[in-house]
């Protein structure tokens, strides 16, 4: 840890070693938050949101999650099932007509709906056309049998819910997290939010992308590189990102709207396990729920590509948020997970 490294924040009694945790490899920019019982007993952040390190972070900046996002969106299609609006063993063609594979509605949220990945090559802008990469899933052929085969939907999960929850709302999934899910539970978090308090991403170095593509024509490969954009830098700090609605890879959230997000209890109906088997896209065994993966220790969340998490440990009614602008790997949220269960 760099002498002069400046922690902000605060720790309860008998958090120590978390704060020692997240200070022994500072990102230049990050936030952890942990809350028991929901309470605040950790409240952290250290370095700069920008990447010239002249705006330091604060308790208002907002980090684009990646796929920590995920189960905001989940949340939002779980609470219309919860209203009797849907079923999740609806078919999704009843509910979208123009919907081709005959998936329901608990496979799209459990990654086995068989659309790991948009099947039209796009460039970056069709990140704003919400309408045609919906047309493009619509319209695409399932890679396995709904239902059989487990890969998470990388990109491809945020359209698939999402347009669902417009379908049978008709509100558009940004609207919908927003007045249903940020504002009634007091989360500093959305899509299409524009650039305001963001954090500037940037690589922990130069081959972060080549190492996060995976092998050649691989599922990992083709799901995370079309529409081209989600890992350049150019395209995901711009305002043009910011301001589209990318709901599985584009939240932008704080490290307390995070924990918030999992201390809010109606997120439990999250956690039932619907798989359990090899990932075709994580490439190692799974155990998926609505939009969550659970851990070995019983503890349930989602990870996002670069390092960020949010997650929900049971046993010690504990909600944990970690949010960093240097994408790299999860060896931080690894060591203040360890330092949280050594209590």
């Amino acid at each position: 840890m760099s002498p002069d490294l400046k922690i902000d924040g605060f720790v309860a009694p008998g958090f120590e070693a978390v704060r020692a945790a997240f200070a022994t490899d500072p990102r230049g920019g990050s936030a952890l938050t942990v809350l028991r019982g929901g309470e605040t007993v950790v409240d952290l952040r250290e370095g700069w949101r920008d990447a010239a390190r002249t705006d330091p972070w604060d308790e208002n900046t907002l980090v684009n999650v990646y796929s920590v996002g995920k189960p905001v969106i989940a949340l939002g299609l779980v609470l219309l099932a919860e209203r009797g609006l849907l079923s999740l063993d609806d078919r999704v063609p009843r509910l979208w007509p123009q919907f081709n594979t005959d998936a329901s509605v608990r496979e799209i949220l459990a990654h086995t709906a068989g659309l790991p990945y948009f099947p039209v090559v796009r460039p970056a802008a069709a990140w704003s056309d919400w309408d045609l990469l919906c047309a493009d899933l619509a319209g695409a052929t399932p890679v396995w049998p709904p239902g059989t085969v487990a890969a998470e939907h990388a990109l491809t999960y945020g359209h698939l819910v999402g347009e669902l929850i417009r379908r049978v709302d008709g509100r558009p999934p940004a609207q919908f997290v927003a007045e249903e899910i940020a504002g009634p539970y007091g989360l500093d978090l959305g899509y299409g939010r524009g650039s305001d308090r963001c954090a500037e991403l940037e690589f922990d170095s130069p081959d972060w992308p080549a190492r996060n593509l995976g092998e050649p024509d691989s599922v990992h490969a083709r799901a995370v590189s079309n529409p081209a954009g989600a890992r350049d830098l150019a395209v995901v700090n711009s305002d043009r990102w910011r301001s589209a609605t990318i709901p599985a890879v584009n939240l932008h959230a704080t490290a307390a709207a995070i924990a918030g997000f999992y201390a809010v209890p109606v997120t439990r109906l999250l956690a039932v396990p619907q798989f359990e088997g090899v990932d075709q896209f994580i490439g190692s065994t799974v155990v998926w729920g609505l939009g969550v993966q659970f851990e070995t220790d019983g503890t349930w969340g989602m990870g996002g590509l670069g390092g960020n998490a949010g997650w929900y440990d049971p046993a010690n009614d504990l909600a944990i948020g970690y949010v960093t602008r240097r994408l790299g790997d999860f060896t931080a949220v690894d060591r203040i997970e360890a330092a949280l269960n050594s209590r």
